[in-house]
This record gives structure tokens, C-alpha cells and sequence, in this order.
């Protein structure tokens, strides 16, 4: 294995870096939203939700970066949200595209224990019915950064799951 590969992503800027990576996504997207009004339809509000995951998965490690088990809970729950965001991603270009049928309705679709948009009103409220996003630069769509951005990180998070585990592992100090 080689060591350089598993001690970039033990480096101490990983779990930060998804953290702000995920501050900036949503500052983003409120940006859009609130100063260049471009509303959010309901695969937008879940790509912000899956966005919140991400964030809130981050905090985790921070807080006991020492611990395997939390570490190794926290990438694997890392993968399983950012799959969720990769596969909203691919929802939206393909509404964008029409490869994907572009009936979404404007119910968030959450459950009422979970009903984000309800309590949150400002940043989970759905506002306009799916069918495109809005360009970023260079005629760069926020669907096509986001699933470009989403395989990425994806990549990123097997790669050090796959790490994690294999360095456990090898020290027979698994969990």
C-alpha cells in the first residue's frame, strides 16, 4: 500500500475540508437563491439536504479524529451520504437534459418528523417546479459541477474507506 496515498487522507485537512466544502455549497446556493433569485425546485432542496449530511458527518471526526471506530463509522456513513448527493446530482442533469422525466412536484416529499422545509422555511422550502439550474461560469450548469463534484468526492471517500479499513486490518487492530 502505498503510505503517501493513505497519509493523504489521514491528513489532518480531510475532514475539515468536507466540512467547509459543504459550508460553501450551501453558501452557494443561498447565494442564488436570495441574491440572484433563482428559486429552488424539490431535487435542489434535496441536494441540500444531502449537503446538511455531509456537514453534519463532518463535525464527528473533528470531535474524536483519535477513534477508529469513529472514523471508520463516520467514512463509511461519508460514502453512504455522498452516494445520496451523487444520485440527486444525476436526478437533476437528467431533468436538466430530459433524459429524466421533469415531473417534480413542489412537496418536498419529507416525512412530518423530519419536515425540514416546515422548520427551516429559508433554506429547505421548495419554490419552483424542477426543469433546469442555473449556469455557474463558463456555461457550467450547477447540475453538471454538482455531478461532476459529487463523483470526485465520492472517489475520494471509497478510497479512504477502503484505506481505513485495509490499514485496520493490516495492524490487526480492526475496530
Amino acid at each position: 500500500m502505498n503510505i503517501k496515498l493513505l497519509n493523504l487522507f489521514k491528513h489532518k485537512y480531510y475532514w475539515p475540508g468536507f466540512l467547509l466544502l459543504s459550508i460553501l455549497l450551501e453558501t452557494i446556493a443561498l447565494f442564488y437563491q436570495y441574491v440572484l433569485e433563482f428559486s429552488p425546485c424539490v431535487l435542489c432542496i434535496h441536494v441540500r439536504i444531502w449537503v446538511l449530511a455531509i456537514f453534519l458527518n463532518s463535525i464527528i471526526p473533528l470531535l474524536s479524529y483519535k477513534n477508529r471506530i469513529v472514523l471508520l463509522v463516520s467514512n463509511i456513513t461519508m460514502t453512504v451520504f455522498i452516494t445520496g448527493l451523487l444520485e440527486r446530482s444525476y436526478q437533476l442533469i437528467g431533468v436538466e437534459r430530459g433524459f429524466i422525466d421533469g415531473g417534480c412536484s413542489m412537496d418536498s416529499g419529507l416525512p412530518s418528523w423530519f419536515a425540514l422545509d416546515e422548520w427551516f422555511p429559508i433554506i429547505f422550502q421548495v419554490q419552483e417546479p424542477c426543469g433546469y439550474t442555473p449556469e455557474l461560469l463558463f456555461g457550467v450548469t450547477m447540475a453538471e459541477a454538482l455531478i461532476v463534484l459529487s463523483s470526485v468526492l465520492l472517489i475520494i471517500s471509497i478510497t479512504n474507506t477502503v484505506l481505513l479499513i485495509a490499514q485496520s486490518l493490516k495492524s490487526n487492530k480492526y475496530l
